[in-house]
């Protein structure tokens, strides 16, 4: 099989991913093999080309959004059949023993493992999954639409519960990416009010376009206080601003698994009134489950800028560079398109 193979971290635009022939994977006991058809990039496939984080497998091929088809079934699986459309997430492996897992945070297991980092993920032909942590795809869902969904959209969603955001409330969204734009269309089937800070014209262009109330950059100030924020990009500077913009009472989360050094924050001016900074860490698979659910009935359609597969390194460095305008996913397919993003800029947003 064609693998996109990262063998030494590097900055994006000196394309490190390195297209192999790989032997095709079997599926372990337990496990299922994915003819993959869709795979969207994430921040935090660049924070692992990059070197922002430390490699747990070396090679490994990245890619944790991954959406195929059943095409092998290991031994002692139950529930699946061979043709059925599914999902592989960042999260992979929990241990189910441990005091996080037995009180329902599997997403804080100390023994987890994840998709792209620890085990070879889906910017290949073939990946393979532990068969209780495969998602099944609404057929309402092609794959390059569903495929963003699971990490940008599960964990704007785990954002959403963190922050304990409420239908008719008010949310401030910081950056406005793959995982922002997702959770646009959440907040707008809840009724909410939505601001929003970025930088990038384009995106504030499409904040308007989707249904913020106000746009504008950090610095500004929006009409009225919010309720909830989510900071998706990871800029640890932006967190006493935006905790000045929360009403009493308001909860800011942090959805990045990587973040710059947070400045020292004020008692009064930042955290009185009962003001909460929480931070994401992955997500469960109940959460992905919800999603999933959620994303079939609203319905959530994902903007995407589609590449074929071989333009892997060009995906990860238009990301890098900003030229996106929602979520960049490789095609594994010969009518694959590379759709023209918008020109470069220089935010650093999920």
């Amino acid at each position: 099989m064609r693998a996109h193979v990262l063998e030494r971290q590097a900055p994006a635009e000196e394309h490190p991913l390195v297209l192999r022939d790989l032997p095709t994977p079997e599926p372990g006991e337990q496990e299922l093999l994915l003819r993959v058809e869709a795979c969207a990039v994430c921040r935090t496939d660049l924070h692992i080309v990059e070197g922002d984080l430390k490699l747990h497998k070396q090679p490994i091929v990245p890619g944790h959004q991954v959406v195929g088809v059943v095409e092998k079934i290991g031994a002692g699986v139950r529930g699946w059949q061979r043709g059925d459309r599914a999902g592989i997430a960042w999260l992979r492996f929990t241990c189910q023993t441990c005091k996080y897992c037995q009180r329902g945070q599997e997403n804080l297991c100390p023994n987890a493992r994840f998709t792209g980092w620890d085990a070879d993920g889906g910017f290949a032909e073939y990946a393979t999954v532990p068969a209780d942590f495969a998602y099944r795809i609404p057929a309402k869902l092609s794959p390059e639409q569903a495929a963003p969904l699971l990490c940008a959209g599960v964990i704007g969603y785990r954002a959403l519960r963190r922050a304990d955001v409420r239908p008719g409330s008010t949310v401030l969204l910081i950056g406005f990416g793959s995982s922002a734009h997702i959770v646009m269309q959440i907040l707008q089937y809840w009724g909410c009010e939505v601001f929003v800070f970025s930088r990038q014209p384009h995106h504030r262009q499409l904040a308007l376009q989707m249904g913020a109330a106000w746009v504008g950059q950090v610095g500004e100030h929006p009409p009225h206080p919010a309720d909830h924020a989510i900071l998706f990009a990871p800029a640890g500077r932006l967190v006493p601003p935006i905790m000045a913009e929360l009403d009493r009472g308001g909860i800011l989360s942090i959805a990045g698994i990587y973040m710059s050094p947070v400045p020292e924050l004020d008692y009064q001016t930042h955290l009185y009134y009962e003001k909460e900074v929480r931070s994401v860490t992955a997500n469960t698979r109940e959460d992905g489950r919800e999603l999933m659910e959620l994303a079939a009935r609203i319905p959530i359609r994902p903007r995407i800028t589609t590449y074929p597969f071989d333009q892997a390194n060009q995906a990860l460095e238009d990301l890098k560079r900003d030229r996106l305008q929602g979520t960049a996913v490789l095609l594994l397919s010969a009518s694959s398109t590379t759709e023209t993003p918008p020109e470069e800029g220089k935010d650093d947003e999920s």
